[in-house]
């Protein structure tokens, strides 16, 4: 039982809360994001996460037999997620030195108008400079030598290309023995990198200015909400942290004993209160290089992918003894979890369009259909009943018949009457023929459903 609580622990303490929430809070606005996100936890997140955890229960049955239907969606997923364990891995080694090299100026990535800190003088030269900061210099020009667009690949970026076969290596000796082998395992991983957040959290709000960055994540714009992006990743997060609609529940809920009370709301709470935690951790962050740039926080950084890699370094270099601090950050990040110039841009079509956007919509309504509507909702709840010994208060059973249908079936028809390109930084805008690519990257999963 325990295995299987800490197992659930680790896997919510994950890249999509530490690495993913905060970069689209920024994205959309700080504190608007989080009213659809709360709105999808409570219709989507939570009676879904139930769902999927007493189906494997019941059945003790696995979710990986539904992915031999449709190979190419454990593909894709896998593709995604495993880049962000390669960037981790090349921070960790370049964290193998006596001072960051993100931390500083004067290497041969930098431009003339690199700082690594501001000061008055700088800053009020900063239009005509164009200063950018040193850990967004590294991130961009050194870690991903970032291409000028989708239609500018570049040549294969061989350190990051062995960092991501390291991960595929490490991925594969970790599972090879089966599930069971690793029960334990998750002692470790499920609590550390809870400690290291704590630790992240306390230097961002110590920072100036972190009040400044903490406000913006917490006033909701309401004119944002018109957005329906917004409600898009807002809907996906949810999805894509709780690691549901994707099978991985249900396979850990097989391994508990028939009789064991899956009825446990809190233990699904964990990852929402994990990515809140991240959110403070990230814009004191932010907030303090905005004070520190003098633009206003929205300007600060990257709103896309690479957020994370940005102002989470730029923490750790505030701190005393930073190289330890850096090597402890990033074994972090590998434990919870494209090797060219254009990689970047290839990424975040996979993150709008295939591993998440739209598509963790369109399985979330035919998962809770298939089950409240073909199986029926009250002979599930009769089964759940038998497993644990009581008859709970009903209210995930109405949610499985009519919440999450109708928010996921209203959400999707939105954003595809409000469908929008998409735009990386805010600045580079994808051509039509990396938009066609991006709904062939969808649709390869949605039309087997």
């Amino acid at each position: 039982k325990m295995d299987f609580i800490l197992s659930v622990a680790g896997g919510f303490v994950g890249l999509g809360n530490v690495w993913r929430f905060p970069y689209l809070c920024y994205k959309n606005g700080g504190g608007a994001f989080l009213i659809p996100y709360a709105i999808f936890l409570v219709l989507g997140g939570i009676p879904i996460f139930f769902l999927e955890v007493s189906l494997g229960q019941y059945m003790s049955e696995g979710g990986v037999t539904s992915w031999r239907i449709t190979p190419i969606g454990t593909a894709l997923l896998n593709i995604y997620y495993i880049v962000i364990l390669a960037w981790a891995f090349f921070y960790l080694f370049q964290s193998f030195t006596t001072e960051l090299p993100w931390g500083k100026c004067g290497q041969y990535w930098n431009t003339p108008c690199c700082v690594a800190t501001y000061s008055k003088s700088n800053s009020l030269n900063q239009t005509l400079l164009n200063i950018s900061m040193s850990t967004t210099e590294y991130w961009e020009r050194r870690v991903l030598g970032l291409s000028t667009g989708l239609d500018d690949v570049g040549t294969v970026r061989w350190e990051l290309a062995l960092c991501l076969l390291l991960s595929w290596v490490i991925c594969y000796f970790c599972i090879w023995k089966g599930v069971k082998s690793t029960g334990k395992v998750v002692y470790f991983t499920a609590t550390f990198p809870f400690l290291m957040l704590i630790v992240l959290l306390i230097r961002g709000v110590t920072l100036p200015g972190a009040l400044t960055g903490i406000r913006f994540y917490l006033t909701p714009d309401i004119n944002k909400l018109a957005n329906p992006q917004v409600w898009i990743d807002a809907g996906t997060q949810i999805f894509f942290s709780f690691a549901i609609c994707l099978g991985a529940l249900v396979s850990l809920g097989s391994y508990n004993k028939f009789g064991n009370n899956c009825y446990k709301v809190r233990v699904a709470l964990v990852n929402s209160g994990t990515s809140f935690i991240s959110g403070f951790a990230i814009f004191s962050v932010l907030g303090f290089m905005a004070e520190e740039q003098g633009v206003h926080i929205s300007e600060v950084a990257e709103s896309g992918p690479g957020l994370a890699f940005i102002a989470y370094p730029k923490a750790i270099t505030m701190m005393p003894v930073s190289t330890l601090w850096a090597i402890l950050f990033f074994v972090m990040l590998i434990l919870l979890g494209l090797d060219s110039q254009g990689g970047m841009y290839v990424f975040q079509l996979f993150d709008y369009y295939a591993a998440s956007g739209v598509c963790l919509l369109w399985v979330a309504f035919f998962e809770s259909g298939a089950i409240a509507w073909i199986y029926g909702g009250e002979r599930m709840w009769g089964n759940i009943t038998r497993m644990i010994g009581y008859r709970p208060i009903p209210i995930f059973k109405y949610i499985w018949i009519f919440g999450t249908p109708l928010l996921t079936t209203c959400t999707f028809i939105y954003a595809m009457v409000k469908f929008e390109p998409l735009v990386y930084n805010k600045v580079y805008v994808y051509p039509e023929w990396g938009t066609a690519i991006g709904w062939v990257l969808a649709l390869s999963s949605m039309v087997f459903i």
